[in-house]
């Protein structure tokens, strides 16, 4: 897919490897501290300039990226679309970054320290390694199931994503906006149709999903779509004329721009595409391939590890925690082996939700509890709103069991957990208490929604290092007992299932990737080794295939950071405060780990000589 620095809003965000360096705070465990009190006047005003730099780079972001200036809430650009598909953007965005990696580069950074420090290195590493990773040619294949535009688009249009549909002048915006997106879906074809003559395609079995999906969103009324959704539901505080117009506007919108592109896009995949796409499933199968899954390794997880050596943390961890799993068995009085229990967890009715609206009651119960007992371990947490929504039907069959979407920067819109409730069966009772605490409280939404509300330079408040933020979810889940969920032994099951999920993608991302693993040999893997379903599996599974290394941020960032707190409570003893703690390591945002690690260190030293 085509990704940009700062997209986070539609991927995962590439990281930096920044320099070993703290990052000091003010007392209110908010914001960015002013520089240490030696610093010169040279070195401050380097800082400043940076500050001035930082501000004028995120400008020029929004304006060259509209959608992304969308989803953060900056509603200035609503009404844009370029063509990001098109050769002629690429070469604008590569003198974009070029521009501003080298603007940044000419400014003396030697004598930088505290949160100055941290900005340059992170706003440094990230250009580089975006402008590294242009030499593969991930334009070339801009569509799968995972992470797909038109769905993306249909959500925006629908009223029920980041696009707003409050004003008249918003539902002028979107018509300016859809109308240009079949110039992105024909650059988008011939985009394809370069990668079908250089063998840079994707699997077959990703793009039979992708079909699935362009089936689910085409319509041959237009009041049948979701981009129909918004005149169903126009305020009603509209006058009759433009009532009128829009609904006439939007029907020939969807009927005369949108239907047509959706159904050249949907031949193209199933006449051209499909036939040249691939059978195999690994990124290094593709030209390229084993450098690409390197370099995707290497930024999403911000070490120097090799796939490889995270395919043996993976197989340890697993057997870890299969031991964890047998004490559970021995609790409950199971007899017989860990397969027999994963079936038994899987099967027993005792274990399923009667309805999606029982589920989600279910959940919001469990948020009530959970908020309960937050402030027993956090002192420092966002102000934005939050709330669950079930997974919309069109993209339920694809997505993840759930998903967070960050609250808006003006605070109109609240922090979103989506919960999957398709193939209802699946979704089971035990799965609950770890979904939401790293989905939503206190994972994501707090780490996501608070470094938002940072006194940060906007590029360090939208964006983030994937193993930070996922390894925080993870992290998060281990505090349930800590919460006081967890109290019953399946829910605690769930927990070490979820956590078992993060250490086998490990295995199987490197699995698939680098060392030749089908995608049956990973289901098979998965459903020997984890109390799954046939539904979870197959779309894990095809999530991995889909964007190769995003899943093996999880475990990796989590270990850090249950290593950080472990070696924090064994070198302070009585003087480890959990609220402090946790307040350290979220206070600057998401940071790459060997940062995280650096800051720990020197917060420990400064614990230990307070409590001296």
């Amino acid at each position: 897919m085509t990704r940009h620095l700062l997209a986070l809003a539609l991927a995962a965000a590439l990281a930096g490897c920044g320099a070993d360096h703290d990052a000091a705070t003010p007392a209110d465990g908010k914001g960015a501290a002013a520089t240490a009190a030696g610093t010169t006047a040279d070195t401050g005003d380097a800082a400043a300039r940076l500050q001035t730099l930082y501000a004028e780079f995120w400008e020029e972001s929004l304006a060259l990226h509209p959608l992304q200036a969308t989803f953060v809430g900056d509603d200035r650009y609503n009404d844009r679309l370029p063509d990001t598909a098109s050769a002629e953007f690429r070469e604008k965005e590569h003198a974009f970054l070029t521009k501003w990696l080298e603007r940044a580069r000419a400014i003396d950074s030697s004598g930088l320290e505290g949160q100055d420090r941290l900005s340059y290195d992170i706003f440094v590493e990230e250009l580089q390694d975006e402008l590294e990773g242009e030499r593969f040619p991930g334009w070339q294949q801009p569509l799968n199931q995972f992470y797909s535009f038109p769905s993306t688009f249909a959500m925006l249009g629908s009223g029920t994503g980041a696009q707003p549909f409050e004003t008249v002048a918003d539902y002028d915006a979107w018509l300016s906006r859809a109308g240009q997106l079949p110039a992105l879906f024909d650059s988008s074809i011939a985009n394809m149709r370069e990668g079908m003559a250089s063998g840079v395609v994707q699997p077959k079995v990703l793009m039979e999903k992708t079909l699935d999906q362009l089936d689910g969103l085409i319509k041959d009324d237009p009041t049948e779509t979701l981009f129909w959704r918004p005149i169903a539901e126009m305020p009603e505080s509209f006058s009759d004329a433009d009532r009128e117009r829009l609904t006439e506007a939007y029907r020939s919108l969807v009927a005369d721009r949108l239907m047509p592109a959706y159904r050249e896009l949907r031949a193209f995949v199933a006449d051209e595409y499909l036939p040249a796409a691939r059978d195999s499933v690994g990124l290094d199968a593709l030209p390229q391939g084993a450098e690409w899954y390197a370099h995707n390794v290497r930024t999403i997880t911000t070490t120097d590890l090799t796939p490889a050596q995270i395919h043996d943390i993976g197989l340890a961890e697993v057997e870890r925690i299969h031991g964890e799993m047998r004490e559970v068995m021995r609790q409950v009085g199971f007899e017989g082996s860990l397969q027999d229990f994963f079936a038994h967890v899987t099967s027993d009715p005792e274990f399923t939700y009667p309805s999606e609206d029982a589920l989600l009651a279910d959940y919001r119960q469990f948020e009530d509890e959970v908020n309960r007992a937050v402030p027993q371990l956090f002192s420092l947490t966002p102000e934005a709103g939050f709330e669950i929504r079930p997974v919309e039907a069109f993209r339920a069959k694809s997505a993840a069991g759930g998903s967070y979407m960050r609250p808006s920067e003006d605070g109109s819109r609240p922090g979103i957990f989506y919960v999957n409730t398709y193939d209802l069966p699946s979704r089971k009772t035990w799965d609950r208490d770890s979904l939401f605490l790293h989905e939503a409280i206190p994972g994501h939404h707090f780490q996501i929604a608070l470094q938002q509300e940072l006194d940060l330079p906007a590029f360090r408040r939208f964006g983030g290092q994937t193993a930070f933020i996922e390894g925080w979810g993870l992290y998060a889940e281990s505090l349930g007992k800590e919460l006081g969920v967890y109290d019953d032994p399946y829910h605690y099951f769930g927990r070490l299932q979820a956590e078992l999920w993060r250490a086998i993608r490990l295995v199987v991302d490197t699995g698939l990737h680098s060392k030749g693993w089908s995608r049956d040999q990973v289901i098979a893997y998965m459903k020997e080794n984890s109390a799954t379903t046939d539904t979870e599996a197959v779309s894990e599974t095809e999530r991995y295939m889909a964007i190769p290394g995003q899943a093996l941020a999880y475990k990796i960032g989590e270990l850090k950071i249950r290593e950080l707190r472990t070696r924090a409570e064994a070198e302070l003893g009585d003087a480890f405060d959990i609220r402090a703690f946790h307040a350290e390591v979220l206070k600057d945002g998401s940071v790459p780990l060997d940062v995280l690690e650096a800051k720990i260190g020197r917060w420990i030293e400064a614990q230990r000589d307070a409590a001296a």
